[in-house]
C-alpha cells in the first residue's frame, strides 16, 4: 500500500465514522476511512428492524440528554452543535425524506435502512474521502502521548489526527468485536466494562415457547428483587421463544442486568393497567354473568389475546371448558391475580448477539466533550458507541453517533 499523509484517519466506518469523515472533509481535511468490513454502514442495515430509526423528535436537548442518565451532560455540546433538527435537515438536504412515528421515532419515509447507507456511500465518494474496506489493523503505533501511524497488514497510514469509531460489542457479526476498546486501553484509556444493553431477556419458564410471537400493547411490566419493586414501564412488549423482547424490555435490560448480578430477579406483567383489582374483578364477574352458558376460554377472549388464554387458565388450574356460571370465587380471584401480576422469573439477558447497543466503553472523564478529543493522546478523537454512553430505544443512540461524529470530525479538521 502506498503511504500517504492524511489530515485525519478514521478507524470504523459506522454511522459515527462516516459522519465524522463527511464533516472533516467539508472543513477541508484530507480524510481516510478504514473499515474492516467490505462496505461501510453494515450495522445501519439492522437498526430499527431494518428501517433505520434515525433519531428521536425530542426537541428539548436537555431532556433528550437526560435519557442517558448522569452521562447525558457529556452530550450537550455535541447535541447543540449537531442535534435532532440538524440531522433531519441533513437527510432532507440530500434527498432522503423522513417521517415521525409514535414515541417520536424518526424513520426514512421509504422504511429502508439501505437508503441511509446508500446516501452515505454516495457522499463519501462525492467528497473524495479515501475509503479502505476489508482493512485489517495490526497495531496503532504511538510515541508518548501522540499516535504516529496505523500499521496494516499491507502497509501503514499516517495522519495528523486519528479518530476511533469502532462501535461496541453488540451484533458482533457486523464487525463490532471490541477492537477499539483494546487499542484505547493500550493507549492508557480506562474502559468501563462493556455489557449488552437494549437486549431481550430469557426466562426460566419453558412454557413461554407457547406464546412466541405474541405482541403485548398497553401493558405495564414491573421488576422485583427481594420483594421490592426496582423498575417498571408502560408500553409494548413481545414474547419470544425463550422470554421477552420489545421496547419495554429493551429499555429495562440494563437495570435488569445489574439486578441479576445480585440474585433472583422477578418480572410481573399487568395486562390491565387501566383497572385496579376491584374494577377488574367487577369486569370479570360481569362477563361471567352475561355469558354464563359459555366456556371460560371463550368468555376471556374479551380480556386477553387468544394465545394467552390457555396459558392463563393452565396456571390458574381452571378447566378451559368450564362454563361461566360454574366459576368459583377462588378461581375468579386467581384469574384476577394473573391478569394483574402475571409472574415470570428472569434467567439472564440474551447477550451481545441480540443486544442493540453496548453499555460501558471508553471513560468520558478522559475525553473533552467540547471537541471529542482524548485527554491522554493529543491527536486522538473518539465518537459513537465506543463511548460510555447508552440511552433507550427510539433513535437516541443513533443520534449520539451523528452528534459525536460530527463534532469529532469538525474538531479534528480544525485542530
Amino acid at each position: 500500500m502506498q503511504t500517504e499523509k492524511y489530515d485525519l484517519a478514521i478507524i470504523g466506518a459506522g454511522p459515527a465514522g462516516m459522519m465524522a469523515a463527511l464533516r472533516a472533509s467539508e472543513c477541508g481535511a484530507k480524510v481516510v476511512l478504514l473499515e474492516k468490513n467490505r462496505m461501510p454502514g453494515i450495522k445501519l442495515l439492522m437498526t430499527g428492524k431494518e428501517r433505520c430509526n434515525i433519531t428521536n423528535a425530542e426537541t428539548d436537548l436537555r431532556k433528550f440528554a437526560s435519557n442517558f442518565g448522569k452521562n447525558g451532560k457529556f452530550l450537550m455540546t455535541a447535541l447543540y452543535r449537531f442535534g435532532i433538527e440538524e440531522i433531519t435537515d441533513f437527510f432532507d438536504k440530500h434527498g432522503l425524506k423522513t417521517k415521525t412515528e409514535r414515541g417520536g421515532r424518526i424513520f426514512p419515509e421509504s422504511d429502508k435502512a439501505r437508503d441511509v447507507q446508500n446516501l452515505f456511500l454516495g457522499l463519501i465518494k462525492k467528497n473524495n474521502i479515501t475509503l479502505l474496506p476489508n482493512c485489517r489493523i495490526k497495531k496503532i503505533s504511538q510515541n508518548r502521548n501522540m499516535i504516529e501511524e496505523i500499521i496494516l497488514d499491507n502497509g501503514w497510514i499516517q495522519a495528523e489526527n486519528y479518530l476511533i469509531s469502532t462501535g461496541g460489542l453488540s451484533y458482533p457479526l457486523t464487525g463490532s468485536t471490541g477492537d477499539g476498546y483494546i487499542w484505547a486501553k493500550e493507549m492508557g484509556h480506562t474502559i468501563i466494562k462493556p455489557e449488552p444493553a437494549l437486549t431481550p431477556i430469557t426466562v426460566k419458564e419453558k412454557w413461554v415457547k407457547e406464546l412466541e410471537g405474541l405482541s403485548l400493547k398497553n401493558v405495564r411490566i414491573s421488576i422485583y428483587q427481594n420483594n421490592k419493586k426496582q423498575d417498571d414501564r408502560f408500553g409494548e412488549a413481545l414474547f419470544t421463544g425463550s422470554g421477552l423482547s420489545g421496547p419495554i424490555i429493551l429499555d429495562m435490560s440494563k437495570s435488569i442486568g445489574r439486578l441479576l448480578a445480585n440474585g433472583r430477579t422477578d418480572l410481573f406483567i399487568d395486562f390491565k393497567p387501566a383497572m385496579d383489582f376491584n374494577m377488574l374483578d367487577k369486569r370479570i364477574l360481569r362477563d361471567f354473568e352475561e355469558y354464563n352458558n359459555k366456556s371460560i376460554k371463550n368468555i376471556l377472549s374479551g380480556l386477553l389475546p387468544k394465545k394467552m388464554i390457555p396459558v392463563i387458565l393452565g396456571l390458574a388450574g381452571i378447566d378451559p371448558g368450564k362454563e361461566g356460571h360454574a366459576i368459583t370465587r377462588d378461581e375468579r380471584k386467581k384469574l384476577r391475580l394473573l391478569l394483574k401480576e402475571f409472574p415470570l422469573t428472569i434467567k439472564r439477558l440474551s447477550g451481545f448477539n441480540k443486544a442493540i447497543i453496548t453499555t460501558g466503553g471508553v471513560s468520558l472523564k478522559e475525553i473533552d466533550p467540547k471537541t471529542m478529543r482524548s485527554r491522554i493522546i493529543k491527536n486522538l478523537y473518539f465518537a459513537g458507541e465506543i463511548l460510555d454512553l447508552d440511552g433507550p430505544t427510539g433513535g437516541y443512540n443513533l443520534q449520539v453517533c451523528w452528534s459525536t461524529g460530527y463534532l469529532a470530525g469538525e474538531s479534528a479538521a480544525k485542530n
